[in-house]
């Protein structure tokens, strides 16, 4: 099957793009290729690329429930999660309270300093 697009990146609407880039440079190891006040991008060899853009009626998703549902989140692989969990605490995370799986479906549910939730996996 030929290809008709190539991904670019994945946008996350925020309050503020620089703190949220930060998070996740620190997060994924990645480099902020671009940089402006309502716009940052994060990418590691050019590919791809993590990027977040100010609104200003930014609401974080509520999830669970529906009323202001995530609408997407990031799955992130970690060779271990309880070393991982640590850190992402420590750059401003939050453990969700509400955590879908098992102790053993190998994944726990976050929300960064913006409120979008994300995960941690196992590989």
């Amino acid at each position: 099957m030929s290809e008709i697009a190539r991904m670019r990146a994945v946008v996350l609407d925020c309050p503020d793009p620089k703190e949220l880039a930060d998070f996740y440079a620190a997060v994924l190891g990645w480099k902020i290729l671009v940089d402006r006040p309502d716009w940052v991008s994060l990418g590691l060899d050019g590919s791809y690329r993590l990027s977040f853009q100010r609104a200003e009626d930014y609401r974080p998703p509520e999830w669970p429930s529906s009323e202001h549902p995530q609408q997407l989140h990031l799955d992130l692989t970690v060779d271990d999660r309880g070393k991982a969990e640590a850190e992402v605490l420590a750059l401003g995370a939050t453990k969700h309270p509400h955590q879908p799986g098992e102790l053993d479906d190998g994944f726990t549910v976050f929300l960064d300093p913006a409120g979008h939730p994300f995960c941690l996996c196992d590989p």
